[in-house]
């Protein structure tokens, strides 16, 4: 992506700690390339993404696809937003490889996989760039001399912004099983999609649109090994339909709890639809369904 910044439309600056920091959507205007990039780099390169038409929706919008044969380590021990970055006066939700190399989150005891680099990569989900103390922060708990620490940046209101939230379609469904003591080991291989929304101009606007995307217009498609009861015992809590908050906009929702995010139910935030495909007895299960009307209130007010 570095080498590419022209064309990508992305910027590179060295902090004072000699950390790459790209500016895929603050400062620099980023792009559909840009945020497929930066959907791969949170997937610490295990998984394929791509944009391709929509089917089924009406809406009009392309898809993000995205496809994975290691999904438990590219998407929860990677992808997944679970590394909360506060120095200071900085806020940003941090992804992407360098959550393994910190493995703090108690998830990773859980998932059983950690690792140890001299390099280090993260995403971080932000308006504004890091400062050398962020970077400084980050590579410390990383286990990296500042210097060897590259980040990305943009934040839900900018197109590359958008493309990666969009593009965890897979990691949602992976969450929610694994909130719901489903073993993750057992998924082979996953495929999903959701549509990318018009790139909103504010950030509340911004996550309520790529919030919607997943769950309202997520299909996920899951290929395990495991005894079909588990599945039909998980299967209906997966969608995000399972959750009582389900059927208004995620804009609507966020501000009937006075825009704290941690008061909505934590079972709304998964797809639409989830198609389990058991490798051990070859029959598939389907559970939720996808709600164009709500997308369209959302993405076409």
């Amino acid at each position: 992506l570095a080498t590419m910044a022209g064309t990508l439309r992305i910027e590179v600056t060295n902090l004072d700690t000699g950390t790459t920091v790209l500016d895929c959507g603050i400062d620099a205007e980023g792009g559909l390339q840009a945020g497929l990039g930066l959907a791969r780099v949170c997937l610490a390169g295990l998984g394929e993404v791509t944009l391709v038409a929509e089917s089924g929706l009406g809406l009009g919008f392309p898809l993000v696809q995205i496809n994975s044969d290691a999904p438990v380590v590219a998407c929860m021990a990677s992808q997944y937003a679970g590394w909360q970055i506060a120095v200071g006066k900085y806020f940003a939700m941090g992804s992407g490889p360098m959550r393994a190399a910190a493995g703090r989150e108690e998830l990773f005891d859980k998932i059983g996989f950690r690792e140890t680099s001299d390099v280090a990569v993260g995403v971080l989900e932000s308006r504004k760039l890091p400062t050398s103390e962020v970077a400084a922060h980050i590579a410390e708990r990383s286990g990296v001399s500042p210097d060897r620490l590259t980040l990305l940046v943009a934040p839900a209101a900018s197109l590359a912004g958008a493309i990666q939230v969009v593009a965890r379609s897979i990691e949602t469904a992976l969450h929610k099983l694994f909130e719901l003591g489903f073993d993750l080991q057992t998924v082979a291989s996953a495929y999903g999609t959701a549509p990318l929304p018009p790139v909103a101009t504010e950030e509340i606007q911004a996550i309520g649109r790529t919030n919607d995307a997943i769950l309202y217009g997520g299909r996920v498609v899951l290929w395990v090994r495991c005894a079909d009861e588990r599945i039909m015992e998980v299967g209906p809590q997966v969608p995000s339909s399972a959750s009582p908050d389900h059927g208004a906009p995620f804009a609507d929702i966020y501000e009937r709890y006075q825009r704290d995010f941690y008061k909505i139910d934590p079972k709304l935030f998964s797809p639409a639809e989830v198609v389990i495909n058991s490798l051990s007895t070859g029959k598939i299960f389907r559970f939720g369904k996808t709600e164009p009307e709500i997308l369209r209130q959302s993405f076409l007010p």
